[in-house]
């Protein structure tokens, strides 16, 4: 069993920046890619960014690159996405998750999941 909890949601101003985390905890995760995702009310559930646990690859959804840095501190078994010049419509609930094979940017690619964190930018 896995479990990952997620933190540093909260209210921004557009244009501000958050820092989420991500602890993971559980079984071995060695070798496990850990994503983040995001979903608005009313909206589906959208790829965010994903990063390698043992590697240095990483991967963003086009509307995030130049602006959101997704990094891992193996040691604290911890995931860290970095979110800069934030936006209103960056406004979602932001959930990480373990990767477990498939397409890093799809939903069905991964088997456990956080709770949540809350992101607010207001305009």
């Amino acid at each position: 069993q896995v479990q990952l909890e997620e933190s540093g949601g909260g209210l921004v101003q557009a244009g501000g920046s958050l820092r989420l985390f991500c602890v993971l905890s559980g079984r071995t995760l060695n070798q496990s890619t850990v994503g983040w995702f995001r979903q608005a009310p009313g909206k589906e559930r959208e790829f965010v960014a994903a990063t390698t646990w043992g590697g240095s690859a990483t991967y963003y959804a086009d509307f995030v690159k130049g602006r959101f840095t997704i990094s891992r501190d193996n040691a604290k078994n911890t995931v860290v996405l970095q979110m800069n010049s934030l936006k209103p419509e960056d406004t979602a609930v932001y959930y990480c998750a373990k990767h477990r094979g498939g397409s890093y940017s799809y939903r069905s690619s991964y088997d456990y999941w956080g709770q949540g964190t809350q992101v607010t930018v207001s305009s």
